[in-house]
């Protein structure tokens, strides 16, 4: 069984996704320590009129120390959640499929939520359902695998019972192999390149969430993260 996993990240950008596709199960990795400095976990990027827009929920930070991503809380004024359905109007209100999925950003900004995670999975069940992504998503939490770096990857991989874990390229500089080679598991690379697709508002703005190529290419969304990476065959373990 091949594993892959990510941060749950808010709206996150189709390389999350990509790699969703070549796994047959995809851990969020929701037991982690939450970022100290910025993060994708709680913010992202889409396009309009004036170029790139960044759109950040508010956490709380202060007095709370180092925090699980499964623990932190929105700060919560109702005023982040208009501005970011109206920032996604005002871009992609001409965008081929925005009538077809504004019915669901509406709901998801119109309700009060607590935990970042609860706000970010709602989001990412409802992407990876309209690309057309098959594999299941589970919390890393739920898994009781706990560490650091390589060897909690490798623990993950054990109680989930894969043999194989899948990752970027750009990670192995940060990977121990040996660790993965002692337990028994295959490290197989996964080479990904933004794709380029019909976009508003000008020149092409690579790596914005998927909601931009969501609402711009719409049923073609999973064709073209099919195209956009080299999924190496199983004896390739090269970085």
């Amino acid at each position: 069984m091949i594993l892959a996993c990510h941060q749950p990240t808010y709206l996150p950008w189709p390389g999350f996704f990509h790699k969703a596709i070549h796994a047959d199960l995809f851990l969020l990795l929701d037991h982690v320590q939450f970022p100290r400095g910025t993060s994708w976990v709680y913010r992202n990027r889409i396009k309009m009129a004036g170029g790139q827009r960044w759109l950040a929920v508010p956490v709380w930070r202060a007095g709370r120390g180092l925090q699980l991503i499964k623990d932190v809380e929105i700060a919560e004024d109702r005023i982040w959640r208009h501005k970011h359905l109206a920032s996604i109007e005002h871009a992609y209100s001409n965008a081929p499929y925005f009538g077809e999925h504004m019915p669901f950003f509406e709901r998801l900004y119109g309700r009060q939520w607590t935990r970042l995670l609860d706000l970010n999975l709602e989001a990412l069940h409802y992407l990876r359902d309209q690309v057309g992504v098959v594999t299941p998503f589970r919390l890393g939490s739920e898994f009781g695998a706990y560490g650091r770096g390589s060897e909690l990857l490798v623990r993950m991989c054990e109680k989930a019972g894969a043999d194989t874990f899948a990752v970027s390229r750009r990670a192995h500089p940060y990977l121990n192999e040996q660790i993965f080679s002692e337990r028994g598991i295959a490290l197989h690379y996964l080479s990904y390149a933004p794709p380029i697709y019909p976009q508003l508002w000008g020149d092409f703005i690579s790596n914005l969430s998927l909601i931009d190529l969501l609402l711009n290419c719409g049923p073609k969304t999973l064709q073209i993260l099919r195209r956009s990476g080299h999924w190496p065959d199983r004896t390739d373990t090269s970085p």
